[in-house]
């Protein structure tokens, strides 16, 4: 089993943690509770925060143009004092270090933490949406922090886009504990062992990192790192495609094949199809090649984070099945 970095996460408070939405209520979130034996959590409620009360009257988004955070009960403009908020709270927040932060996990739909689909209306009164976005505390940490894994809960029950979510999130703390070790060997370690995972996200994108971590210009580490950094954040700002994922574990069978036995290439090949038809989800076929790797021992392969790029009990049983 691999030492897993622990990811820090911004989380809605709501989620698991106190029930402080605009109802009074904690939401359940399956997603949240697992992460929490592997993750530190960073929980915050923007709306407390500005000085809402628990229950509160509703507060919503009003004018496309110059976005307003209006709570149409009272009338109470809170514009100002979200902006005064994102300032003291997003500002400290970093992507590197100790203390640095490496994913969001957002209510969905939320006039301040939702991601996408929130309501927004022309006027505080009107009954209509004239049209949907972002919530202004999700609107900025997508601004400031685009590079980081950031979903909401809702979205989080989908396996696919859990396993995108949870692939980039460990990953971004394995190497902000690389980072911080400000060594050009554990850079080149990590590139080692995230070599396939690379691989599935793009040969481009690992051709950059390789370029980068050889270091041919002799640039200090801390300049090295931080450009790598910038090409990784890059290379995992979108699921791999399926077609990559597929071509990587056919690599690694071809690495095996002559240790498998026929039954055992047509066993995986089986469920490398069922993947491929979108039955399973990547999960299966990885963790099939997982279990070869180990029993063989294969010292290339059982370092490659592809094969394990977050810990095994965050894949859940309703994983075996599509979803959402």
């Amino acid at each position: 089993m691999r030492d897993f970095a622990r990811p820090r996460i911004v989380s809605s408070t709501c989620l698991e943690f106190e029930a402080c939405r605009y109802d009074g209520v904690k939401i359940t979130s399956d997603e949240v509770r697992q992460l929490f034996p592997h993750a530190d959590f960073l929980p915050v409620c923007p709306e407390v925060e500005i000085g809402l009360g628990i229950p509160r009257s509703p507060i919503r988004i009003v004018d496309l143009e110059d976005r307003r955070l209006i709570q149409p009960e009272t009338g109470r403009d809170l514009t100002g004092a979200m902006a005064g908020f994102l300032k003291k709270f997003l500002g400290p927040l970093e992507r590197v270090g100790p203390g640095g932060v490496d994913g969001f996990i957002l209510k969905h739909r939320s006039p301040s933490c939702g991601l996408r689909n929130v309501k927004m209306y022309a006027g505080a009164e009107r009954e209509t949406p004239a049209g949907k976005g972002a919530g202004l505390f999700a609107a900025a940490v997508l601004d400031r922090f685009s590079g980081l894994a950031i979903e909401d809960e809702e979205r989080l029950e989908d396996y696919r886009i859990r396993e995108a979510f949870l692939t980039r999130l460990f990953t971004l703390a394995s190497f902000r504990r690389t980072q911080a070790s400000g060594q050009m060997k554990e850079l080149v370690r990590f590139q080692t062992e995230n070599k396939l995972l690379l691989m599935a996200h793009g040969q481009k994108h690992m051709r950059v990192l390789d370029s980068i971590v050889a270091n041919s210009g002799k640039s200090p580490v801390d300049e090295v790192m931080s450009s790598y950094r910038d090409g990784l954040e890059k290379a995992l700002a979108a699921p791999p495609r399926r077609a990559s994922c597929i071509n990587v574990l056919m690599h690694v069978m071809g690495y095996l094949k002559k240790q498998l036995t026929s039954r055992e290439r047509i066993f995986f090949l089986a469920a490398l199809e069922d993947y491929r038809n979108k039955r399973v989800p990547l999960s299966v076929p990885v963790g099939i090649m997982q279990s070869h790797v180990v029993r063989l021992e294969e010292s290339y392969l059982k370092d490659q984070t592809f094969l394990e790029p977050y810990p095994a009990d965050l894949v859940t049983v309703r994983d075996s099945g599509k979803g959402r």
